[in-house]
Parts: C-alpha cells; structure tokens; sequence
C-alpha cells in the first residue's frame, strides 16, 4: 500500500502563490505522479503529473499552463506543485496521487492512478 501525504494548501488572494507538498515513499521513484483537483459540485480534474525517473516529462491541464509547475525531489521521496497567479476558480480540494508501475508518459486521467493522499484544500479569494 502506497501512502501519500500532502500539505501546503491554504488560503490566498488572487494573485498570489501557494506550494504544496507530497510526501510519498521510495516506491514511487519509477511512478508517474500527478495533483488533481475537485471543486465542489465538479468532476476531479488532472492539473500536472510527472515521470519520477525523468522529471523533464511532464504534462498539464490547459487551465494550469504557465502558472503551475510539477517538480519531484526523489531523494526527498517529496512532489511539488508551485501554484502561481491564483485564480478564484483555483480553488479545490487537491490531491496527490501515484500510478502503481513504470511511468511510460504522464497522464492527468484520474482513473489511471490507484494510490491517493486525502486531499488538501486551496482557497483562492477574489
């Protein structure tokens, strides 16, 4: 069983930036890794996900392009999401996820990912 644990959300005015933080275990160095989202009332959307074992391949949601940046820190067994230029429309419950096996490219479909921190949440104020 794969455990994630994210931290880092909180609240912000637009504008402004937040990082969150997942701590998932040694297991994952090889695992494509991603952060979703769910706004109440909403589907939970991919944001970013990442290769583990090459962390130049990543991909993003259209709506997160230029101000979201995906990062792992294998030794730290540590992913990153630096969330930039905050929107209202950013806020969500986020999560963390990892996809059991070798990363053959990143994915943001959520039904890929079997193992899921509990969520964290981000609030973004007008």
């Amino acid at each position: 069983q794969v455990q994630l644990a994210e931290s880092g959300g909180g609240s912000v005015q637009a504008g402004g930036s937040l990082r969150l933080s997942c701590v998932a275990p040694g297991s994952t160095y090889r695992s494509c890794m991603g952060w979703f989202r769910q706004a109440p009332g909403k589907e939970r959307e991919g944001v970013a996900s990442i290769d583990s074992e090459d962390v130049s391949r990543t991909r993003y949601a259209d709506s997160v392009k230029g101000r979201f940046t995906i990062t792992k820190d294998n030794g730290a067994r540590t992913l990153y999401l630096q969330m930039n230029d905050l929107r209202p429309d950013d806020t969500a419950l986020y999560y963390c996820a990892a996809k059991p096996g070798i990363c053959w490219g990143p994915s943001l479909g959520d039904s890929d990912y079997s193992y899921w921190g509990q969520g964290i949440q981000v609030t973004v104020s007008s």
